[in-house]
């Protein structure tokens, strides 16, 4: 059992202040779960813990009880409001049986303003109280942020892969259909083939931008034109689904890009789905690729109700989304990520009158 003499907090007073203390302390018991004080009472006075343990907890605006910390035997508890003269900003209960001295406001005080020494101990006492109020609640917060990413990634990638799987689904109906003919299910085959390869890539991606992976990219000389025709004709059929018809507006350079296909690939197919949800009713997307002197810029437009202005400031934020049942904004982190690993840039904007428009620069190859 801690004694006055043998406490922490009381221990270096000289002996006539611990004769004082002694005259003034009021031994106190408490079962266990008994409340000492409540969060909004009056400061009374402060305790210490001879024995047992005291849990100190508090109401935050959520409504929640938050524990803050607990005082073991020789810790001294109650102190703020006794000094500040304040209600007491959280709760007190014994969580095992518990001895306590209890020292009444008035007379701390007094025995504070004759004691210089035990001002400063109460101050050090407080400082580390508060320091570890502070982590505590630095634990809870980051505690909660996990939390909340957790549950907004998960549904990032559900969203990311929805799609595939919904190509995959119509696929293979269609190619297990009694009626089916051996060109239908061969059909099948190599675009469920090319939706499985999609995912695997998109996995990919999705780990790279939580690892924070610094790998270099894999880049090699392409047709850049060539390589926008082949995407854009495989990705029809997969938003015709939704109504959405795409095209490409203008001839098509034949500038050299070094680029990673898996990658790049991967952007516009963001891209391209980013546009088809912001047009549930249907609508258009229209492609342009521009070769200018040391670059080639890709522009994706869409016929829907453009970038709200809420979210435009952050749009390429990861886990940023306005407006949308699904999604996160993550696939936008991941664009801009893999245009960034390729020497180029991206940006967003309205186009008047019309919907969002995409577009991004990628450095020609040998500039």
């Amino acid at each position: 059992m801690v004694t006055l003499e043998t406490s922490k907090v009381f221990g270096k007073l000289k002996p006539d202040q611990l004769k004082i203390l002694r005259e003034i302390a009021q031994e106190r018991s408490f079962e266990r779960g008994k409340e000492i004080f409540r969060q909004g009472d009056s400061g009374d006075g402060a305790y210490l813990v001879q024995e047992g343990l005291v849990e100190i907890s508090g109401t935050l605006a959520d409504n929640e009880r938050h524990v803050f910390s607990e005082a073991a035997p020789g810790d001294i508890f109650g102190e703020m409001a006794v000094l500040e003269d304040k209600p007491r900003s959280a709760s007190a209960i014994a969580r095992k049986k518990t001895s306590l001295y209890f020292f009444a406001r008035e007379d701390m005080l007094k025995l504070v303003e004759l004691s210089p020494a035990l001002a400063l101990l109460f101050l050090r006492e407080i400082s580390n109280r508060l320091r570890e109020f502070n982590q505590q609640y630095l634990r809870e917060v980051i505690q909660s942020e996990r939390l909340a990413v957790i549950g907004k990634f998960a549904r990032s990638i559900v969203h990311d892969l929805k799609n595939p799987l919904n190509i995959i689904g119509l696929s293979a109906e269609l190619a297990g259909a009694e009626r089916a003919t051996s060109d239908t299910r061969h059909e099948a085959q190599v675009r469920i083939r090319k939706q499985v390869d999609r995912i695997s890539d998109m996995i990919g991606e999705i780990l790279d931008f939580t690892q924070g992976s610094q790998s270099a990219v894999v880049r090699a000389p392409a047709d850049y034109g060539q390589f926008v025709q082949n995407l854009i004709e495989e990705v029809k059929p997969e938003v015709a689904l939704k109504s959405v018809s795409t095209e490409i507006d203008g001839a098509l350079p034949d500038s050299k890009v070094l680029l990673d296909p898996k990658r790049l690939r991967r952007v516009f197919y963001n891209l391209i789905h980013n546009s088809t949800d912001a047009m549930p009713q249907g609508g258009k997307i229209t492609v342009r690729v521009k070769a200018t002197e040391g670059e080639v810029v890709t522009e994706i437009e869409d016929t829907g109700s453009g970038i709200a202005p809420e979210i435009e400031g952050k749009l390429f934020e990861a886990f940023a989304t306005h407006g949308k049942a699904h999604g996160t904004g993550l696939g936008l982190s991941i664009c801009k990520k893999i245009i960034e690993d390729h020497g180029g840039w991206i940006r967003s904007r309205n186009a008047p009158k019309r919907g969002a428009v995409f577009a991004f620069g990628l450095p020609v190859a040998g500039i």
